[in-house]
């Protein structure tokens, strides 16, 4: 039985439930396990308006998050935004979670104007790549991405 999904954007209050899944998350990436440094992440960007985190629920219990950071198309004139993190806990998935957080993010972005949203995912994440492409998201062939790391990222 799939459960009762409740997605909703997320407060500071949120924060116990949602620091559990940030972990999780950047577990899934390989980073070891720190839910205290998790934790101060999520605060700081709560604190300084940095970032807009939605939380989904299945009956009543942490099941997913996305969090989107602001940004601005220059030559579009517009605003944009990152989807930089989506998480569904591995026992909630394949339930609709990823798929209603992503439309939460993009009626939010619709709402404020913005002219994209973008994410990336790895080329290997073929699950994920086939659920974008079912929600109308569009792999770019215009351009390339190039990283410049500066700190131990």
């Amino acid at each position: 039985m799939a459960g009762t999904t409740r997605l909703r954007q997320a407060t500071l209050e949120n924060l116990d439930a949602l620091a559990p899944l940030f972990d999780a998350y950047r577990q899934f990436y390989g980073r070891p396990g720190d839910l205290e440094a998790a934790r101060a992440f999520l605060l700081a960007r709560f604190e300084h308006g940095e970032s807009t985190v939605f939380l989904a629920e299945v009956d009543g219990e942490p099941a997913g998050f996305a969090q989107i950071y602001p940004g601005f198309s220059s030559v579009g004139l517009a605003r944009t935004f990152l989807l930089n993190d989506l998480f569904v806990a591995p026992d909630r998935r394949r339930r609709g979670v990823a798929s209603g957080l992503l439309r939460a993010a993009e009626a939010y972005a619709r709402r404020l104007g913005a002219a994209r949203l973008t994410l990336s995912t790895a080329l290997d994440n073929t699950a994920a790549q086939t659920l974008y492409a079912s929600l109308g998201w569009q792999r770019d062939t215009q351009f390339y991405v190039y990283h410049l790391a500066l700190a131990g990222a």
